[in-house]
This record gives C-alpha cells, sequence and structure tokens, in this order.
C-alpha cells in the first residue's frame, strides 16, 4: 500500500511537534514564574518560639515580583510562592506576621456532619487574641524586611519584640 505524499510529510512534522511538547513539559514546574529560591528559618517573641501563624513576604516593588507566604509551626517557616516550599522570587521584601490563638470551640459545638456557620467561625477570629504585637500583622507596619537572593537563603529568623 502506497501512502501519500501529504501524508508523509504530516507524519514527520507531527513527530517533531510531539518531541517539542514533551521536553517543554519537562522543563520548569507548570506556573511560568522564573526560577524561586528556598527560604526558611525561625519566627521568636520575646525569644521564645511563635507556636502558630503566617508570614507573608511582599514584595517592596508590588509591579516587580510576586508574594510568597508560610505556615509558622513551633516558631519555625519556610515560604511558598506557587508550589509547596518553592521559596521565592528574589528582591527586596516586607515581611508580616500574623499569629493569633484562635478559640473555634464555640463555633464547632453543636455541629454533628455539617460546617458551622460562618458567622460563628468570623466571630472566633475576631475574637481570637494576638500571639504577637498587632504591628507586624502589616507589611508596612511591621519594619521587618529581607532580601531574597539566589540559592539557599536558610536560617531567615524573625525575633519580635514589643
Amino acid at each position: 500500500m502506497q501512502v501519500p505524499t501529504a501524508l508523509r510529510r504530516l507524519i514527520p512534522l507531527s513527530s517533531s511537534f510531539a518531541a517539542i511538547l514533551l521536553l517543554a513539559a519537562g522543563c520548569g514546574d507548570g506556573t511560568g514564574l522564573p526560577k524561586r529560591y528556598p527560604v526558611s528559618g525561625t519566627v521568636t517573641y520575646k525569644g521564645e518560639p511563635v507556636k502558630t501563624g503566617t508570614i507573608q513576604f511582599t514584595p517592596e516593588d508590588l509591579n516587580n515580583g510576586r508574594a510568597a507566604s508560610g505556615v509558622i509551626t513551633d516558631g519555625s517557616y519556610y515560604l511558598t510562592t506557587a508550589v509547596d516550599g518553592d521559596g521565592a522570587l528574589p528582591g527586596n521584601y516586607k515581611v508580616a506576621i500574623i499569629a493569633q490563638d484562635v478559640d473555634l470551640e464555640k463555633a464547632l459545638a453543636g455541629v454533628e456532619g455539617g460546617s458551622p456557620k460562618q458567622d460563628d467561625i468570623a466571630k472566633a477570629y475576631a475574637e481570637a487574641k494576638d500571639l504577637v504585637p498587632s504591628k507586624y500583622s502589616l507589611p508596612d507596619t511591621s519594619g521587618l524586611t529581607y532580601t531574597v537572593k539566589e540559592g539557599s537563603n536558610r536560617n531567615v529568623d524573625f525575633d519580635l519584640t514589643d
């Protein structure tokens, strides 16, 4: 059986296209973002580890960069921009730390097999006790900054005071 000329031309072209797609799929992490670098460290308040909270890195130049954040657990954190633990883009950042002790017992009381009311959850967060001074909760009032460099950024520690 003779393969038509048009089909003979199409086979190598489609094979080349498929190879390019496979190579492109293997590059990067699929986020479309430039390379991020690991950032990790500790957060303490008056020398004691902050037991729970979040840390947020906001680019100083909001038009150039992307925010990164992490969960603080027993004083330790690592940053994520797009993929868990991928770190942050290089650049200058303002840092905010939010740490609250939220009592969700009332909101969850009496809930069986369903979800608590949003109003009850909101009330629990409104009544939450701050574990660090509230000035640290906003990047513009915290006074905390850090420059993420290419390579590893370990031991990026913040010791908070009153």
